[in-house]
């Protein structure tokens, strides 16, 4: 015979609506409770079911998780932190990928919204109404774009674009590239908007390339564009397109960071180990997961929304190097220390 919910309750000298919290909503039940019923559970084999659960609290305990590309390396750890943390608090999660697309986009959010009890929309495409309208459908948290009254979570792009032209621009550097991101992005908007404010203020101009996909085909496509403005510095929308540029201008026999500077963003794995080391701005991808899901699981139980934004750092390596402008006489080594500050 199936063990019950009942059986536990007994083995445990609880009530049954504590066995139902300790699986349902475990956050809500003492710690020291929910250790006693879950070592019962597992002694009697038992395992709750999600089907019958899920008609009886409305819940389906599922998550969605929508990405613009599960093949960009900046997803990933996102992913996996979202999973974790959901795991914890017995929720699955179901990802999903766009293909950067908004069109699919709407489509998988319309396709999961019976399923799941809210969705996490990473990087969206799609228009600002068109996220308001997939609101009524299913609960929301938009993760790295920022949309009045709807919960979010960002990365603070805008900051981590700052640093990065100050740096370039302490290095000496006083003509820059920014290589924009896709048509669409918010994170393309505010490394755009911030980096040109920086530049501006530090007495650097600025030349815009793009839009352009954000794959390490682009970077590496845009190299003739990039040195045909003159530059001497370049900001790339992320780090897979600043390591296709990097490997295409190597390929060129044009030296990094002798010729030219380089910075991305995102600090993906592989940016400390191309050659040169890449200076990138990194993402705290793993937190946002993490933060996406609270705020997510959050609004299920009290209807709060809120917005979150974590912090970037800029990250120094062998890719960015003094320019024309360098303080005459300093070696390079005192001009990265001079442009770290």
């Amino acid at each position: 015979m199936a063990v019950t919910i009942r059986d536990v309750a007994k083995a445990s000298g609880v009530h049954i609506s504590t066995v139902s919290r300790t699986f349902s909503a475990p956050h809500l039940v003492n710690p020291e409770t929910r250790t006693r019923v879950l070592a019962t559970a597992e002694e009697l084999g038992y395992r709750p079911n999600r089907a019958a659960r899920a008609l009886i609290t409305g819940r389906t305990h599922n998550i969605g998780l929508i990405v613009a590309d599960i093949a960009n390396p900046f997803f990933p750890p996102m992913i996996k932190a979202a999973e974790t943390h959901a795991r914890r608090r017995d929720y699955h999660v179901f990802v999903a990928d766009t293909d950067e697309d908004p069109v699919v986009e709407t489509d998988l959010v319309r396709a999961l919204a019976k399923q799941v009890d809210g969705i996490l929309l990473c990087s969206p495409r799609m228009s600002d109404d068109q996220i308001e309208l997939m609101r009524r459908e299913v609960p929301l948290v938009v993760v790295n774009r920022l949309i009045d009254g709807l919960p979010a979570v960002v990365m603070d792009v805008g900051a981590g674009a700052r640093s990065a032209v100050r740096h370039l621009v302490g290095l000496g550097h006083r003509h820059l590239v920014y290589l924009s991101g896709p048509r669409g992005s918010w994170t393309n908007r505010e490394i755009r908007r911030a980096a040109g404010v920086a530049a501006r203020a530090g007495g650097a101009d600025l030349t815009v390339l793009g839009p352009h996909q954000p794959v390490s085909s682009a970077g590496a496509d845009a190299t003739e564009a990039v040195l045909a403005t003159g530059a001497t510095a370049v900001l790339a929308y992320n780090d897979l397109m600043a390591i296709g540029l990097l490997q295409s201008l190597q390929d060129r026999g044009v030296a990094v960071p002798e010729q030219i500077s380089v910075v991305g963003f995102d600090d993906i794995a592989t940016s400390a180990l191309v050659r040169p080391t890449l200076t990138t701005v990194a993402n705290p991808t793993a937190a946002a997961g993490r933060a996406a899901v609270d705020m997510l699981l959050q609004q299920g139980d009290d209807g709060a929304t809120g917005q979150v934004t974590l912090r970037t750092d800029l990250v120094i390596r062998n890719s960015t190097g003094p320019g024309p402008y360098a303080p005459a006489g300093a070696t390079a080594a005192q001009v990265a220390a001079y442009a770290k500050e």
